[in-house]
């Protein structure tokens, strides 16, 4: 479970990094680009918080 939550939360992050450089090159349009760095944000930050910080358990 906890792998899943780090692999949707680095796809948000990458929703949030990689759009800006698409309308760097013109690949993208803006109105493109901010859909998808909402998307990411909301990936990000609704994934992030279950898994950053927290201290593993002694099996």
């Amino acid at each position: 479970m906890l792998t899943i939550l780090k692999i949707i939360s680095f796809i948000g992050l990458g929703f949030t990094i990689l759009p800006s450089i698409f309308v760097l090159t013109g690949t993208i349009g803006m109105q493109l680009n901010k859909n998808l760095m909402i998307l990411g944000t909301v990936l990000w930050f609704g994934t992030v918080i279950f898994w950053m910080n927290r201290k593993k358990k002694n099996p």
